[in-house]
C-alpha cells in the first residue's frame, strides 16, 4: 500500500492540536507541524505551543527548532519536510501533518518555487518607504516593474507587494516570471482535511484563547523578547500589538483587544487559503468518529 500523508488544516482557535493528536494515536503514527510561528525557538504562549502534556501524547516534529535570527521559509521547510517524510515513511505507514500555514502546506504537498534570496538592505528600503509613504506609490511601480503580478496580486496586502516589488527589482526580471504553474509529483498519497466550526463559536474560542494567554504570562514573553522585535517572527498577531503597548502608544486593553480583533481577521484568511483549495473534506473537531471512518475508507484500510 502506497504512503500516506495526512493533511489536518483550519484556522487558529478552531483545536487542531488535540484533534492532530487524537488521529496520531489513533494510526500509532507522529506529526509533522507546519505552523510557521511555533517553528521559532524562543516563542511560546504567543504561538499557541502544544503544552508538554501534549507533547507527550504523540511525538510532533518542526516545533520550536528554528532560532528568531536565523532566515526561514518555505522552501527550506519544504525541502526539511520531504527529508524528514523519507525517514519517518520507514516505519510508518501513514503520517501526519498538523497546521494552519496554507503557504507551508501547499509547499509540502505540491512544492513551491524557488525564489532568489533578497538583499535586506533593499528589503528594509522597500519598508521604509512603505512606512513613509503608504502602498499606493509601491503598487504603481510593480505596475510597472511586473504588471502580471500586479494583476493577481492583492493590492491591499502590503507583504505580498513588497514581496513581488523586491525581487523584481533586485533581479531586474518580473517576479511573475518566476513563478511556476507546475505542481511537483510526490512519492506518497495525500489526503486533506480540515476544520471548521460556526463563525460565533470560533470567535469566541479567539477571544477566550488570547485572554488565556495573557494570564499565563504573554506579556512578559513579549518583554524578554524586545531585543529581537526586529526580525519578521515578531511582526505577527500577539507580538506586535504587545509592542506597541510597551512603547506607549496603546493601553493594555487595547492591545489585548486589538490581538483579539487581529486573530479573527487572521481566521477568516487561512479559511479563505483553504477553502480555495477543493481537495479538502471538511469537519467539525468534534466528528472524530466521522473523520476517523473517512480516513481510512480514503486511505485504503477499509
Amino acid at each position: 500500500m502506497k504512503k500516506t500523508l495526512l493533511v489536518l488544516a483550519g484556522p487558529t482557535a478552531v483545536g487542531k492540536t488535540s484533534c492532530g493528536i487524537n488521529i496520531a494515536r489513533h494510526f500509532n503514527t507522529e506529526i509533522i507541524s507546519a505552523d510557521s510561528r511555533q517553528i521559532y525557538r524562543e516563542t511560546t504562549i504567543g504561538t499557541a505551543v502544544p503544552s508538554p502534556d501534549e507533547l507527550a501524547l504523540a511525538r510532533h516534529h518542526f516545533i520550536q527548532v528554528i532560532p528568531i535570527k536565523e532566515p526561514y521559509n518555505a522552501s527550506m521547510f519544504e525541502y526539511q519536510v520531504l527529508e524528514k517524510l523519507e525517514q519517518l515513511f520507514e516505519k510508518h505507514d501513514m503520517l501526519l501533518m498538523v497546521g494552519g500555514s496554507g503557504l507551508y502546506i501547499d509547499a509540502v504537498c505540491h512544492g513551491i518555487d524557488d525564489l532568489p534570496t533578497v538583499d535586506p538592505a533593499l528589503r528594509k528600503q522597500l519598508l521604509e518607504r512603505f512606512e513613509n509613504e503608504g502602498l499606493e506609490p509601491l503598487t504603481r511601480e510593480l505596475k510597472e516593474l511586473d504588471p502580471a503580478s500586479y494583476s493577481q496580486v492583492d493590492l491591499k496586502n502590503h507583504m505580498r507587494v513588497l514581496k513581488a516589488l523586491e525581487v523584481s527589482i533586485q533581479t531586474g526580471k518580473p517576479y511573475s516570471s518566476f513563478l511556476s504553474a507546475e505542481k511537483k509529483k510526490r512519492p506518497f498519497n495525500i489526503l486533506r482535511i480540515a476544520l471548521d466550526m460556526e463563525r460565533e463559536l470560533l470567535y469566541d474560542r479567539i477571544n477566550n484563547r488570547v485572554e488565556v494567554m495573557m494570564d499565563a504570562g504573554l506579556l512578559d514573553e513579549v518583554k524578554q523578547l524586545q531585543h529581537l522585535r526586529g526580525f519578521t517572527a515578531m511582526k505577527t498577531v500577539g507580538y506586535r500589538e504587545l509592542f506597541t503597548y510597551l512603547d506607549g502608544e496603546v493601553s493594555l486593553d487595547e492591545a489585548v483587544d486589538l490581538i483579539q480583533r487581529n486573530t479573527r481577521k487572521f481566521a477568516r484568511k487561512q479559511l479563505t487559503w483553504f477553502r480555495k483549495e477543493n481537495r479538502y473534506q471538511w469537519f467539525s473537531p468534534g466528528d472524530t468518529v466521522e473523520m476517523l471512518r473517512w480516513i481510512e475508507k480514503s486511505a485504503g484500510y477499509l
